[in-house]
């Protein structure tokens, strides 16, 4: 009777539930949660092991062969060669060694200067750019167009520049200024390597200035106006306030320039063509000379694996230091 009288009232009990169901689904949401990240950066991963990973260790497979044109169709039936392909990169008595050296230090002066000027001219365009004046939209645009463009396109156009007889850089220092004696060679000789900086910093340095630029805004305005209520000048705020406020932001664009300059193939490549003159001998393009025109592929790619650890071990180093740098400021 009790059942009836419910049932007549319209009344309904609740169904049970299993004590293990809630939980259960809990642990499907925490999960799905958790994958979910993963899942979306797969894509990127399985390109980056396509297009990165994969190369990479056949290279170092390679370098361990001694794989020359010979072997170049069916280059796993090249024999073993061991460490002598490293052996014969790092002997730097005899003559391929000792041009790897020069041009590994060619590369080691170039990066440097490259680095620093491109950073010098985005943090001056950075900083004088902060204040508002008429046309400043305007010269923020001009500034980016060297990172815009092509660098191809870039590097043909410098290269019909500093033609000798017909460039316009010729045309402006011997023809018109008359500063020198005769049209001097650009693209070969000694002053190939200064033709290759000025291109590298042209379309670098805006690269820096787009980065601390963006740094620049998190940096409070009222810093500057306490400091100079306090009667700090332009120069002492750029010192005591902008730079260590930029410190995190200049210690990535440091790395990021140092390893895209060090690496740097196509504007020496488009520059200069296969044979770049020895004063502008990047390592780069030294290694794509000894594997792809002496067709020695197993020293080749013993220099690019020798050339991978040692920016490893740079990077490594930068980041411990810096790391260590940023902590000792914390504290």
């Amino acid at each position: 009777m009790t059942t009836t009288a419910a049932y007549g009232t319209g009344e309904r009990t609740a169904p049970k539930q299993d004590p293990g169901a809630a939980p259960r689904k809990r642990r499907s949401g925490r999960l799905r949660q958790v994958s979910l990240p993963y899942l979306l950066l797969l894509p990127a991963l399985l390109l980056e092991l396509l297009v990165h990973l994969v190369p990479m260790v056949i290279g170092i497979v390679v370098s361990f062969r001694e794989l020359t044109q010979f072997h170049i169709r069916d280059w796993g039936t090249a024999p073993w060669a061991g460490l002598d392909n490293y052996k014969i990169a790092l002997d730097f008595d005899a003559p391929v060694g000792e041009a790897l050296l020069k041009s590994f230090v060619t590369t080691c002066l170039f990066t440097v200067l490259s680095v620093g000027l491109c950073w010098l001219l985005g943090a001056a365009a950075a900083i004088y750019l902060q204040e508002s004046f008429r046309g400043r939209g305007l010269l923020r645009t001009i500034f980016l167009v060297p990172y815009a463009l092509p660098v191809y396109a870039a590097v043909i156009t410098w290269a019909f520049m500093f033609q000798r007889d017909n460039g316009l850089v010729n045309h402006v220092i011997h023809d018109q200024l008359g500063l020198t004696d005769s049209p001097p060679f650009w693209l070969i000789g000694e002053n190939s390597f200064i033709t290759l900086l000025v291109v590298s910093v042209w379309k670098g340095w805006p690269f820096a200035f787009l980065i601390i630029m963006a740094g620049l805004q998190n940096i409070p305005r009222e810093m500057y106006e306490a400091a100079a209520l306090d009667g700090a000048g332009v120069w002492q705020q750029i010192r005591r306030i902008t730079l260590p406020s930029l410190r995190p932001v200049n210690q990535v664009l440091v790395l990021v320039l140092f390893l895209w300059t060090f690496n740097d193939f196509n504007t020496p490549f488009v520059l200069f063509g296969r044979a770049a003159p020895e004063a502008a001998d990047l390592i780069s393009l030294h290694i794509y000379q000894s594997s792809f025109q002496t067709w020695n592929f197993g020293t080749g790619s013993a220099m690019s694996v020798l050339l991978l650890l040692f920016l490893l071990m740079v990077t490594g180093v930068y980041l411990a230091l810096t790391s260590r740098g940023r902590k000792a400021t914390d504290v």
